[in-house]
This record gives structure tokens, C-alpha cells and sequence, in this order.
């Protein structure tokens, strides 16, 4: 397994793969790989023939500095883990230094309307960051596809606009959201939680199967007073949203319309530990 820290040694492995013909896969990570992770990387590794996992702590994502200063960082575990599942995949693990240079700061996009609501509107600046960090990684590694996970929905269509606002050569490619067994999802954030809170925590998806059980019979309001009261009678969890939206302009809805797909979203703290879940309602 290669571990690369340097662009010109991925650019000059990677050159070589493509002459002969290889397609490669790239799944964009911040480290603390869980299995969740790993599900994004088996499906890479059955659909392209070489797989570069970038593990990069993005610091000009994050518009709080507490959340970036505990983000957990476990490099030598996360190397352990793809070397005993999958050993031919490429590691890249760049230093702030080799991503950034001396310009540690964000490009400016227009994403337009799918940037301002939820993540866009709690994480001022957020999507920038994310934007700037996945367009370096995809101009650099040039991958034929490259994989994003459900949980990060929003993220998933904001990186498409990306896409066609940069003219990239790149298949997105959507993967499902990985669940615990009491239906968290998986983060590397979870690592953060206590086992009371990890228990706890399992509102989030009960929450949302709820939601879709009684989507269509009750209005947006009466399914968000409901969301609502769940989390405030809860000791554990806070809850900064919950939004049902349009799931291709991510549009909150006031009313359901027929013929347009839905989603409902949640983000909610569990103590210092902000979680965000989604799911499909029709």
C-alpha cells in the first residue's frame, strides 16, 4: 500500500496508472475512517481500478475552531485499517503546507441557492471551504470518478455544482448512508460521543423514520411540531434543525406537492458534538 504525502509522487503514480489504462477512484476523507468509510471505498474499489484515499483535516472548513482543534486525527489507525481491508489502495495524507501553500484561505463560490439553507446557513462559509478542498484534490488527482457519502446530502449537491461550475472531468458518484446499529450514522464525530450519548443519539434516525412513516398524511408544520417536541423532552440531544425540503433545490417546503421528492433533514447536538442525519420520504 502506498502512503503519499507529496503532490509531484501522487501526480507521477497516478501519470503512470492512467497510461496504462487505469480508471481511478478517489474518495475525499478527513481521517477517523470508520465503516462507513470503508463501504464509500469498496464501492470505488469495484468501480474504478485503482483507489486514492485522501485523509485531510480541511481547516477552512470549519467555522468553529474548538471543532477543528478536537476533529480526531488518527492517521497510523486509519493506515492499519485500509492496509488490512484494502491493501492496493493509495494514501494521500498532504500537510496543510502541501494543499495550501502559504494561502491558507478559501476560494469564493456561487453555488447559488442550495448553499443557503441548512449547513449554508448554520456554518457561515462552510461550503467555500469544501468547495476549495475538493476542487484542489480533483484537479490534482484527475479521477475518473469520485465518491460521496448520503449523510453529507447537501454537501453531495453543492460538490455536483462544483462540478459544473469548474468544467471538471469527474462521475460523482452518491453512496448510502452507513448506520449503526440503532441507526446513527456513522461519523468520525461519533468517536467523540459518550456510550450515553451514542445511545441517545439514536433519536436522530428514529426521529426521521418517523417522519417518513407519516409523510403525506400530516402537513410540514404538524411533522416539524412533532420533531420538535421529541427533542425538547430529550436530556441528551438539542436540536438546531429539522427541515423538510425539496431533495433537488433543497428548497424547504411549506406544502407537498405531487410529483417532487422530498427529504427531510436534522442536525442537533449531543453536548459539544454537532451530528446531522437525512433521509428520503418519497
Amino acid at each position: 500500500m502506498h502512503i503519499i504525502h507529496e503532490k509531484e509522487i501522487l501526480e507521477n503514480l497516478l501519470s503512470a496508472k492512467r497510461k496504462a489504462g487505469k480508471k481511478i477512484g478517489l474518495v475525499p476523507t478527513m481521517g477517523a475512517l470508520h465503516t462507513g468509510h470503508l463501504s464509500l471505498v469498496e464501492k470505488a474499489n469495484t468501480t474504478a481500478d485503482v483507489v486514492v484515499i485522501s485523509i485531510f483535516v480541511n481547516p477552512t472548513q470549519f467555522n468553529n475552531q474548538n471543532d477543528l482543534a478536537n476533529y480526531p486525527r488518527t492517521l497510523e489507525k486509519d493506515s492499519e485499517l485500509l492496509a488490512h481491508h484494502y491493501p492496493d489502495c493509495i494514501i494521500f495524507a498532504p500537510s496543510e503546507q502541501t494543499m495550501y501553500s502559504d494561502q491558507l484561505q478559501a476560494n469564493t463560490y456561487e453555488f447559488g441557492p442550495l448553499a443557503n439553507y441548512m449547513e449554508g446557513q448554520f456554518r457561515q462559509g462552510h461550503f467555500d471551504g469544501v468547495g476549495t478542498i475538493v476542487n484542489k484534490l480533483l484537479r490534482l488527482v484527475k479521477p475518473d470518478f469520485a465518491f460521496f457519502g448520503e449523510k453529507d446530502y447537501q454537501q453531495l449537491l453543492i460538490i455536483k455544482k462544483l462540478v459544473e461550475i469548474e468544467k471538471l472531468p469527474v462521475t460523482i458518484i452518491p453512496c448510502s448512508i452507513s448506520r449503526e446499529k440503532n441507526g446513527l450514522a456513522r461519523s468520525s464525530r461519533n468517536e467523540l460521543l459518550t456510550t450515553e450519548q451514542r445511545e441517545r443519539a439514536s433519536l436522530i434516525f428514529q426521529s426521521l423514520q418517523d417522519v417518513k412513516q407519516e409523510f403525506g398524511t400530516k402537513s410540514v408544520i404538524e411533522l416539524s411540531g412533532e420533531i420538535e417536541k421529541k427533542f425538547k423532552n430529550s436530556a441528551i440531544l438539542k436540536l438546531e434543525y429539522f427541515i423538510i425540503a425539496n431533495a433537488e433545490t433543497l428548497e424547504p417546503a411549506k406544502k407537498i406537492e405531487t410529483g417532487t421528492k422530498y427529504r427531510a433533514f436534522i442536525a442537533a447536538y449531543a453536548g459539544e458534538v454537532r451530528l446531522i442525519d437525512n433521509m428520503a420520504l418519497n
